[in-house]
């Protein structure tokens, strides 16, 4: 029988096409998929941390790695109604991590509410169904005579009050940090995200007043409500795809720009106030407040594994002698202590309890560093071998992945794990389906750790929009995508595990194109590739089932995979090229006669953009199955054929 698609697809597709293709499946599987095949790689780049995925609304919330007395201390903050505002390190700080605080001085003729206000991430959602958790700390100087209200509030573009909450202070007895916290419940949705976060005074009563204020915070409802946790929509938008893990903190900010600068796991954990956050290598602070546990947290709340990296000695400024590694060493030690270590034997583990997680979280899968390629002698030398030799000792049951090229240079000890990244065309990943039907089957198994189609220009990979960089993930290159992780999944034998990079970007600031997710303040953009993603994720199957391979040369791939456990076939198909193709499928098993298929498809250059995010989405539909069917599969366009077994 043919496959017949709906209206939606014929003028593509067309239903008198010959078949091109004829694919005899193999009942009996091949290999078992890793769960962990598909997933995410998350670095803090594009505002994906702080002002993405981390769900707290106020930029430069503590005035971190700040110069005082500098306008740029002052970005997100303006003074409301003739305060004068100033970012100061003169005053006992709140915090030995967070010297700087904000100075606020009313004026003495001043009238009406004065203060500060903070416009965000690029702009403030409020919701009239959200409750916001509002707070900051703040102290009056000695002698101070104030005696009224300080009030937090939610203020919409046009001044107009959305929520606002007050507390009765005195200056006499708030001459130490004092927190304040409130809840704010907004009347209305604001009609935009123009609104602004603001802490004022009645200024006849505090005319005069000096106060300091830091460490402020505002967020709205998170992801499985956690404190201190992630943005809803784009935590659930991960969540929805179903991954198997979760690579963090990062491809190149974990290095730094220099050796101080680099990702110091025990600056990430416990109370906001002593995270000092750092420059992160995209240009902009991170504050750490997605820290280590917070990342652990939220892989166990979107049901994925970790796959974490350890600083290994190199930052893009410096790398460390052989004769200093050590402390290093024990740094990363310390690090995986935090995460699976005994509190009874490990101070790290210790801490981890403290911070009410006494259990171990999962842990399989520790990166000696990221792209060490850039630095490949010291790699060579003796950074691979002291941390990986001194890790397998102190953590045996670890599996620990080199980031050199593979077997360029041959490391001692050999690597049983290998991290690739590839940034290229649609072709390139089109031609590059079987790479990895090439690799000697000797052990050694490989994570796609980074991989994407970035641009048409084989030339320029890293050019600009104009000489052929993508903006948006198009169509071309999801399809292009999507023949390869066919080949990912054909061989995941030894490919255990693989991710699009980078993943999420705020349309607002970034740094680097195409992302897997965008968004705004408001709202979320999935783009053609993030389908793909899902697709081929939440379809994996449990066994691979051998069929007739694909031309090599050609532009249409498959693969086919079984759930025993659901009794579910999934038969994934790719066609990148610019032409439908027919393909007929012939089953060793009987299935039910009706099956579904998921269907994206679109022009070449087809994208979904904030202006227009859903010009291309993906396509449901049941159709009349069998042993045996014909499927057309549209120009530019990946498929899923889910199939019941009898």
């Amino acid at each position: 029988m043919r496959l017949q698609l709906p209206i939606f697809l014929s003028a593509l597709v067309g239903t008198t096409l010959a078949a091109n293709f004829t694919v005899v499946v193999n009942g009996t599987a091949s290999h078992p998929v890793p769960e962990t095949l598909f997933g995410y790689m998350f670095e803090d780049i594009n505002f994906s941390g702080d002002g993405g995925l981390y769900a707290e609304m106020l930029m430069n919330r503590a005035f971190q790695q700040v110069v005082p007395g500098t306008s740029s201390a002052l970005q997100a903050w303006s003074a409301v109604n003739g305060a004068e505002i100033s970012v100061v390190n003169s005053t006992s700080p709140v915090s030995s991590a967070l010297p700087n605080s904000l100075e606020v001085t009313i004026p003495s003729t001043a009238s009406g509410a004065v203060g500060v206000a903070n416009s965000g991430y690029f702009g403030i959602n409020v919701q009239e169904s959200w409750t916001y958790n509002a707070s900051f700390f703040f102290k009056f100087p000695s002698g101070s005579k104030f005696n009224g209200k300080v009030t937090a509030s939610l203020v919409g573009l046009d001044g107009s009050t959305l929520a606002s909450s007050s507390v009765d202070v005195r200056g006499a007895s708030s001459t130490k940090w004092t927190e304040f916290f409130v809840h704010l419940k907004p009347s209305k949705t604001a009609p935009n995200t123009n609104n602004t976060f603001t802490v004022t005074f009645d200024g006849k009563e505090a005319a005069g007043e000096t106060i300091h204020f830091a460490m402020f915070s505002l967020f709205p409802p998170t992801f499985k409500g956690r404190a201190n946790g992630m943005r809803m929509d784009v935590a659930q938008a991960l969540a929805d795809t179903k991954p198997g893990f979760w690579r963090f903190p990062g491809g190149n900010n974990l290095e730094g720009q220099t050796i101080p600068q680099r990702w110091i796991w025990n600056n990430t954990v416990g109370p906001l106030v002593d995270r000092p956050g750092r420059l992160g290598d995209w240009g902009y602070i991170n504050t750490d407040g997605l820290g280590l546990k917070d990342y652990l947290d939220f892989i166990v709340d979107a049901g994925m594994q970790p796959i974490m990296a350890v600083w290994a000695g190199y930052s893009f400024g410096g790398t460390v002698d052989a004769a200093d590694i050590g402390p290093y060493v024990q740094e990363a030690i310390d690090q995986i202590n935090f995460v699976i270590g005994d509190p009874s034997k490990s101070a790290a583990a210790a801490l981890r309890a403290s911070l009410g997680h006494p259990e171990p979280y999962e842990l399989h899968y520790v990166e000696i560093g990221n792209e060490d390629f850039f630095a490949t002698d010291t790699y060579l030398d003796y950074r691979w071998a002291d941390f990986v030799g001194n890790l397998s000792a102190a953590f045996p049951q670890l599996n620990f992945l080199a980031t050199t090229m593979t077997f360029d240079p041959v490391l001692t000890p050999g690597p049983k794990f290998y991290d690739v990244h590839v940034y290229n065309t649609p072709s390139w990943f089109v031609e590059n389906a079987f790479v990895y039907d090439g690799f000697e089957r000797n052990g050694t198994k490989y994570f796609e750790g980074e991989y994407a189609a970035i641009s048409t220009n084989a030339n320029d990979l890293f050019g600009t929009p104009a000489d052929g960089r993508f903006n948006f993930p198009e169509m071309q290159g999801s399809a292009g995508e999507a023949a390869f992780m066919t080949g990912l999944e054909r061989n995941s034998d030894i490919v255990f595990a693989a991710s699009y990079a980078p993943t999420l970007q705020n349309v607002a600031n970034f740094q680097w194109t195409p992302n897997l997710i965008g968004y705004d303040a408001e709202n979320v953009f999935l783009s053609t590739s993030y389908y793909v993603q899902k697709m081929f994720s939440i379809n994996k199957g449990e066994e691979y089932l051998p069929s007739t391979l694909p031309d090599a040369t050609g532009v249409v791939h498959w693969s086919v995979v079984r759930s025993p456990s659901t009794k579910q076939v999934f038969i994934k198909v790719a066609n990148a090229g610019a032409d439908a193709a027919s393909i007929a499928f012939a089953l060793p098993f009987v299935v039910s006669t009706e099956g579904s298929m998921e269907v994206l498809t679109g022009a070449m250059g087809a994208s979904n953009t904030p202006q227009a995010p859903n010009t291309v989405v993906p396509k449901t539909l049941n159709f009349k199955a069998g042993k045996s069917f014909t499927f057309d599969a549209p120009a530019f366009s990946a498929s899923v054929l889910t199939l019941k077994t009898e």
